[in-house]
């Protein structure tokens, strides 16, 4: 890298711009290691008869994404991500895991070798060739670009986030080196950062932990209280482990007590928007029976999108390739409802008949 190492964002959602306004800080008042300019790419769109970047660069705060939260005035829109990313020495990864393969593509010809790339995105690519299973969204990455990649996972609701509530993260990364340039980048006294090696476990569990918040939200949704709720989330936790076992060498149980395992899980079961997909499933269910997803997420999200309902058919193929539904009961139930192939009423009887509970 650079003696200053130059910063641009690729993604500017709502957890993209409370990422922004905490690098975009950092980079200032560390200026003697970064360079203080940070690029945001920004999806172009029109809001109000405008473009979105022209707002966002005069008023210092994304309106349709994260409004009332001021952005640093050295974080730039831009709606051209090949001039956004030249040149940069770390690129932050922070949008819908679908739009990362092209992305990096377009950018594949235009960044420094010795760049350093680090995903916020908590979700699964395929795997490669038309092999069965799943890849870390990471590796696609490195991949793709040819450089490494680092991850940060945690409890981190975007607004609490940008409302300066203190929370944790977890930084995974290949070596220390790498975790301490990302740690003086993110961290702050209310965002708390720690260091893990264990990148595809701390990745898979920003990933899977979306599915089992859509199970939080179909209890919500039921009217059913905290201790059915609680239920949810232990076995979630436990479907979680039990998949990092099968599919990730090396899974270190340890990793699920980082914020990027129980702490997200908890905070995602409780306030995270796959949470509330949960709960409108089971409303719409009442009146609008036929609604998909899609028509859920565009009623409600403002043009972003809920991931976790993806991840679930991602590893629901996966499962199925290896004949293994029927090992994740939870994970299956939450598909098959998203899916509306089974009424949100026969999700208890799934908790009811866990295999955790035979003896």
């Amino acid at each position: 890298m650079s003696e200053k190492s130059s910063v641009c964002i690729v993604g500017s959602g709502n957890w993209g711009s409370a990422i922004a306004k905490i690098v975009g800080q950092n980079v200032v008042e560390k200026s003697d290691i970064f360079e203080t300019r940070v690029n945001m790419y920004m999806y172009e769109e029109n809001f109000e008869g405008r473009k979105l970047t022209e707002v966002v660069n005069e008023k210092h705060e994304n309106v349709k994404y994260l409004p009332g939260v001021k952005l640093p005035e050295n974080v730039v829109a831009m709606p051209d991500l090949v001039e956004a990313c030249k040149g940069a020495d770390i690129l932050i990864f922070v949008m819908p895991h679908q739009f990362v393969r092209q992305t990096c593509k377009t950018m594949q010809e235009h960044i420094k070798d010795s760049a350093l790339a680090v995903s916020l995105i908590k979700g699964f690519d395929k795997a490669p060739d038309g092999k069965p299973g799943i890849a870390m969204i990471s590796n696609m990455i490195e991949e793709i670009l040819g450089i490494d990649c680092a991850v940060l996972m945690g409890a981190n609701l975007a607004p609490e986030v940008a409302d300066e509530q203190f929370c944790e993260a977890t930084i995974g990364c290949k070596n220390l080196a790498e975790g301490e340039i990302l740690k003086n980048l993110f961290e702050k006294p209310y965002f708390r950062c720690s260091i893990c090696m264990d990148v595809e476990t701390i990745e898979m569990c920003g990933a899977l932990k979306n599915v089992v918040g859509i199970g939080a939200g179909i209890v919500d949704g039921m009217g059913l209280g905290h201790n059915t709720k609680a239920a949810v989330i232990r076995l979630g936790l436990m479907e979680m482990v039990k998949f990092g076992e099968m599919f990730i060498k090396g899974s270190q149980e340890v990793t699920f007590f980082e914020s990027c395992g129980v702490a997200d899980l908890v905070a995602t079961c409780h306030g995270g928007r796959n949470r509330m997909l949960g709960e409108l499933v089971i409303k719409s269910d009442k009146d609008r029976p036929n609604w998909t997803i899609k028509e859920l997420e565009k009623e409600i999200l403002r043009g972003q999108s809920f991931q976790g309902p993806l991840v679930a058919q991602e590893i629901h193929e996966v499962l199925k390739e290896r004949g293994i539904v029927d090992d994740f009961p939870l994970f299956n139930a939450i598909y098959r409802i998203c899916q509306r192939e089974i009424p949100p009423s026969d999700f208890i009887d799934c908790l009811r008949s866990h295999p955790e509970h035979m003896d």
